[in-house]
């Protein structure tokens, strides 16, 4: 596993973004978060996923998998916005409209966004794969996906949601760019569209229970433990507000509980595979 981590951020330095232009602090802007680190988690689900069925394709998914973290880290630059969340640190660094200026935010986020799909269709893939991949993260990372996840958590700052739309908020915002990526893998590898579907919804579970988990450390953790601005969810529709602290661990624990059903029951390469990069993830909120 790190290993294999370590190929991809390799391959992440040496294919950082470009601008060949006279701005003076542009192109450094744009590889600043992702430089920055982070679990490279969505890239690592797909990685993973490849590996289990087609490890040969592990270097052509390599852009795809860059793409994914592009995408992901332009919704982070963006959501640290001053009309989002106004948050000062991300990954243990000043955000970008803190270090530099807003506006140099919302490019950089627009940049890494378009960048991510080239980076797909530029990937040593078939066509046909390709053509499938950007479906995926279009619309999973796009109107119907994260968009609307965001444009809801912003617009119903401060009047309460009920249990349903909470999870409705937070399946878009967040769990279906990670169902997303193992979809991506599986459709690299080729999985049938059985396997593609188990292990979308597989990705919906663990993106609902990383979102309580991310509640529970956001109530429970400093800055400096969590590597990010925290206690900044007093506005929001988060599920510590909602159910309070018991309730978060009590359900996290319980969507724990059935995403290791959920990762026992797949195909055996696919288990082994993913097993290593989930199970330290699974039950983080009782570290």
């Amino acid at each position: 596993m790190q290993k294999l981590l370590k190929t991809f951020e390799d391959y992440l330095l040496d294919n950082l973004p470009t601008s060949n232009t006279f701005h003076p602090y542009f192109e450094k802007a744009l590889g600043e978060m992702l430089k920055a680190g982070g679990k490279r988690f969505r890239p690592m689900l797909l990685l993973c996923v490849v590996k289990s069925k087609k490890p040969l394709l592990l270097n052509n998914s390599l852009p795809v998998a860059l793409g994914l973290e592009m995408l992901h880290t332009y919704s982070l630059v963006h959501d640290d916005l001053p009309a989002m969340d106004d948050a000062d640190l991300r990954r243990g660094f000043e955000t970008i409209h803190k270090k530099y200026d807003e506006v140099t935010a919302i490019l950089v986020g627009d940049a890494l966004n378009t960048e991510s799909f080239n980076k797909i269709v530029n990937a040593p893939l078939h066509n046909d794969i390709k053509i499938e991949l950007i479906k995926t993260l279009s619309t999973d990372g796009g109107i119907n996906g994260m968009i609307i996840g965001q444009a809801i958590d912003c617009f119903f700052e401060n009047q309460k949601l009920e249990l349903n739309q909470l999870e409705f908020l937070h399946i878009h915002k967040t769990a279906k760019l990670i169902a997303a990526s193992l979809k991506m893998g599986a459709i690299i590898s080729e999985y049938d569209l059985m396997t593609q579907e188990k292990l979308y919804n597989f990705g919906i579970d663990l993106g609902l229970l990383f979102q309580i988990q991310d509640d529970i450390i956001d109530e429970t953790q400093s800055e400096e433990e969590a590597g990010k601005t925290t206690q900044n969810d007093s506005a929001k529709n988060s599920f510590v507000n909602l159910l309070g602290l018991d309730g978060a661990i009590k359900s996290a624990d319980e969507l724990a509980n059935k995403c290791i059903d959920e990762l026992n029951s797949l195909d055996e390469n696919l288990k082994i595979s993913l097993n290593e990069l989930l199970l330290k993830y699974i039950n983080r909120h009782k570290n």
